[in-house]
């Protein structure tokens, strides 16, 4: 009897097993509500600064990575760019109050997604060996390892990057002895988890969220011959895995026969 393939699987960390996102977008809540206080009497609205903060940080972050400093730096540029537009003075307190409401973010307890522990578990208990590669610094990303006990789970197969590229990706490929055919990366990035995948001839799940961080949202132009699919949850991981492995052996015992 054949034994199933024992399949290589690497996870995003942040919006993929845990939650991220949405302690940034309630600080930029918090944050267009206060500047638009402080520019009351300019008539700015909390969408034209959203919008403004976007531009911003997406820049940024495509220029120096996941450095914790830039999301909170990102405020106090957004706060400069209407003062100086609309000819209003800058207050050191008010850039201060800033720095502390965008550092706030990374205080937060951090949660877990639906089905993370039974769907690492699952893979696990089948055999598979799973890879942990994320985005940011590596006190920050630690922690949150720490608090959700992935060690458990990923040992020493934990890669912590300041930038998630095709290049970062590649490094990780080449590092071990991985076999790029039954290999899969999972992600809710298309920018920093499936292209580079898609480039490195790797299979890819692709987490899909309704309100997805626009930095993540690129079009996809590599073509491959490797798997991909498009889940909106966690939980369809296995089964798609399953699916793979089981049409991947149909495949093998037809060119047997």
């Amino acid at each position: 009897m054949n034994k199933p393939l024992r399949q290589q699987i690497i996870f995003d960390l942040d919006d993929t097993l845990v939650h991220c996102n949405i302690y940034f977008d309630q600080i930029l809540e918090k944050f267009a509500d206060l500047l638009a206080e402080w520019l009351g009497e300019y008539r700015v609205t909390s969408a034209e600064i959203r919008n403004k903060q976007i531009e911003i940080d997406v820049a940024g972050v495509q220029k120096i990575g996941f450095v914790s400093s830039h999301f909170p730096q990102s405020l106090i540029d957004t706060y400069r760019y209407f003062c100086r537009i609309l000819g209003r003075e800058l207050h050191i307190a008010e850039e201060d109050r800033l720095m502390k409401l965008g550092m706030s973010v990374y205080d937060r307890k951090v949660e877990p997604y639906p089905g993370m522990v039974e769907t690492l578990t699952l893979l696990t208990s089948q055999g598979h060996e799973l890879y942990l590669y994320t985005g940011g610094e590596t006190v920050i990303q630690q922690r949150k390892i720490e608090q959700m006990k992935l060690a458990d789970y990923f040992q020493d197969r934990i890669y912590i990057r300041q930038h998630k590229n095709i290049q970062a990706l590649e490094e990780i490929l080449s590092s071990r002895k991985f076999d790029r055919k039954n290999t899969w990366m999972i992600g809710n990035s298309l920018r920093t988890d499936i292209e580079p995948a898609l480039f490195a001839g790797v299979n890819a799940i692709y987490i899909k969220h309704p309100n997805e961080w626009s930095f993540n949202m690129i079009e996809l132009k590599k073509e491959t011959d490797t798997a991909m699919y498009t889940v909106s949850s966690l939980e369809s991981v296995p089964g798609i895995i399953a699916e793979s492995l089981t049409l991947a052996k149909a495949g093998r015992s037809a060119t047997i026969h």
